[in-house]
């Protein structure tokens, strides 16, 4: 008998809203972007962003960041204090406004240029909703003469607004709490992250030191971060001793609209670049808030340096004839660029404020920097002159490199037929992927025997000319240099997967390509033949390791004897085979011989041993198989000089009696 299935009504009763903390602490990555690490550091940008506002109004010069070994964090400013007191107009205490109440702050007016005409803070939320997402939270405030107490604990105020008279000269906020480990599922925030922030953060506020305090076994380990001139010092430590170009500084304001029916708005631009032969950094900030993922400014970016310099190579006749129009890959390579602008409306893509979506911004900055940029190249035509050639350098590179992969995917995935033809590569007739078998072996003599030993309806053979490239060792270019592994990539059919981040473009890996439905590795069973396997399958590895983790490739087992015992013929493919042959013989007299290398073996015998489907024997290579050869070959071939001693001391006695010591 089935259970019955509980129903759930949905009815009118079952829509509920958050209230209080609990819109933070159940929700916290609608408000910080995330529940984890990545939403707690955003906790501690939220608090820092009011500190830096109030700096950049010119209300302080020293912003003090302290990460306790508890993992509790510290915020402490010399601006004018944060207002906490009886608000007459909203009829209550300004202190539930900014830490009990969402949506609610001092920067809403900012048109008006009333408190911040350009705020990193702007919805109203950080500071409740930091305040919401931490086990407890300490606020303290100097200001009118009177310094005022705060505590919270998960959201509540305990205790209410303690004040007392101000115990130091200087005004200015401190806020101290320690997130939640009921919100965040992790709050031990790397000390690198206040290290990166806070240096970001003196780039685009210029004279303002920001201080790191780090605690470590009850002591404090002091960093200061201050650029006395903003992104132009940035911009020259970037670009290091040699530059192409000397740093330059624009700035700029303009006024404007997203939309003719909304308000308008005011935009503060200012941007640091140079030109270089060496580094390419391009770092877009707004309001003071990096925008890693750019939005409008990295748009007028793309649009205002390809228009200007490509407009300087057409009229001063740079380019070749029927040469292509440069692209902005080609100016970023050498571009080392610092935007750093302000706005008094921000349209951020969310609340974590990593790009900016404003039209009427991106609008300004693609007019600022084609103007700007028209007046560098008149003014500066030595400086001129350099940029054009270095970005055509990057260009013409960049076409060359593109044809070379081009031309390369060509030659590993074109398809056989006579003006593509593999040397000495023998095809079978059938056209049946899933009967095709292809065996590789090593040198004629086994191309030879093979192709007169196979059934050449469904066995092709490719040969292995000489040794094969150690692939673990090359570099790419050396592989694709090869004609021995490019051959055999095109025989497979399938391309290749090169999984390296330079090389990326070059994948054109394709299963369904792939024209075998085995691949057999065929080689002598000695020293050599070892080596060559080993050699195919590291480069097989490597370069189309789905082969081997699908079940395509193969070992074909040589056997070592042949023994021949009144008509009969015993093949063994281990001394252990060997020995139980000869026990099960009875001490009968029997003929024992050293099996040769696949290029003398008969035709009969290498179809028997070898070839047959009903009577060879193949092994599958799987894939921790590969990963082991690899590794192994590596280390007796790579550059593991103490590896490999250390591997022969403890197993070299094992091949003693192999070595030719005579």
């Amino acid at each position: 008998m089935k259970a019955s299935k509980k129903k759930t009504d949905y009815g009118n009763e079952s829509i509920q809203s958050l209230k209080g903390a609990d819109r933070v602490r159940k929700r916290p990555g609608v408000i910080f972007g995330s529940d984890g690490l990545e939403g707690c550091q955003h906790a501690v940008f939220e608090i820092l962003s009011n500190s830096i506002d109030e700096a950049r109004e010119g209300y302080g010069n020293l912003i003090i960041v302290t990460r306790y070994e508890d993992k509790s964090i510290e915020v402490e400013d010399f601006g004018r204090g944060c207002p906490v007191d009886y608000n007459p107009v909203e009829q209550r205490y300004n202190w539930e406004l900014v830490f009990c109440e969402l949506y609610a702050g001092g920067k809403y007016r900012t048109n008006d240029g009333e408190n911040y005409e350009y705020s990193l803070g702007l919805n109203g939320l950080g500071a409740c909703a930091t305040q919401y997402a931490s086990e407890y939270m300490d606020v303290t405030v100097w200001r009118d003469g009177k310094k005022y107490s705060l505590h919270f604990e998960k959201g509540e105020n305990i205790g209410g607004l303690k004040v007392e008279p101000m115990d130091r000269k200087q005004t200015g906020s401190r806020i101290r709490w320690r997130p939640d480990l009921e919100v965040f599922t992790d709050i031990d925030i790397p000390e690198e992250y206040f290290l990166d922030t806070l240096k970001r953060q003196a780039v685009v506020n210029a004279g303002v030191t920001f201080r790191f305090r780090n605690e470590k076994n009850g002591k404090f380990e002091v960093t200061d971060f201050k650029y006395e001139n903003g992104i132009i010092d940035y911009v020259a430590e970037l670009a290091g001793e040699e530059p192409l170009t000397q740093p330059v500084f624009f700035e700029s304001e303009r006024r404007g609209r997203d939309r003719e029916d909304k308000p308008e708005d005011k935009v503060k631009l200012s941007a640091a670049f140079c030109f270089s032969n060496r580094t390419s950094i391009i770092e877009y900030y707004h309001n003071s808030s990096w925008l890693e993922h750019g939005g409008s400014p990295e748009k007028a970016v793309k649009s205002a340096f390809v228009s200007a310099i490509d407009a300087y190579l057409r009229k001063n006749g740079k380019y070749q004839k029927n040469e292509s129009r440069i692209t902005f890959a080609d100016v970023q390579d050498c571009l080392v660029l610092v935007t750093n602008c302000f706005s008094t409306y921000t349209s951020y893509e969310n609340q974590t404020k990593k790009a900016i979506t404003n039209k009427f911004i991106q609008e300004a900055m693609t007019d600022f920097f084609k103007e700007k940029l028209e007046v560098y190249f008149i003014e500066n035509p030595a400086e001129a002159e350099k940029v054009a050639e270095q970005v055509l350098i990057n260009k013409r590179s960049r076409e060359t490199a593109e044809r070379t992969r081009l031309n390369i995917k060509k030659k590993l995935s074109g398809g056989i037929d006579i003006s593509n033809r593999v040397q000495k590569f023998v095809d079978c007739r059938t056209k049946d992927v899933s009967k095709r078998e292809l065996y590789i072996v090593e040198g004629d003599s086994a191309l030879g025997a093979c192709k007169q030993s196979r059934d050449a309806e469904f066995q092709g053979i490719m040969p292995v000319r000489g040794k094969i490239l150690n692939c673990l060792k090359a570099d790419y270019a050396r592989i694709f240099g090869s004609e021995i592994i490019t051959d055999l990539i095109k025989v497979l059919g399938c391309g290749v997967e090169v999984r390296h981040k330079q090389m990326k473009d070059l994948s054109s890996f394709d299963l369904n390509s792939l024209r075998w439905s085995k691949i057999i590795i065929c080689t002598d069973a000695d020293v050599d033949g070892f080596q060559i396997r080993t050699l195919i399958l590291t480069m097989l590895y490597r370069l189309v390791p789905t082969l081997i983790q699908k079940g395509y490739v193969y070992i074909a087992e040589s056997p070592l004897y042949e023994i021949e015992c009144k008509g009969k013929t015993y093949f063994a493919y281990s001394e252990r085979e060997k020995n139980e042959i000869l026990s099960g013989l009875n001490g009968m007299k029997c003929t024992i011989n050293r099996s040769k290398g696949l290029g003398e073996n008969e035709p009969e015998m290498m179809w028997l041993t070898t070839m047959n489907p009903e009577t060879r024997r193949l092994i599958k290579v799987m894939p921790e198989d590969a990963k082991l050869t690899a590794e192994v070959f590596e280390l007796l071939l790579g550059d593991n000089l103490a590896g490999r001693k250390e591997y022969i001391a403890e197993n070299g006695y094992k091949y003693l009696a192999m070595a030719d010591i005579s």
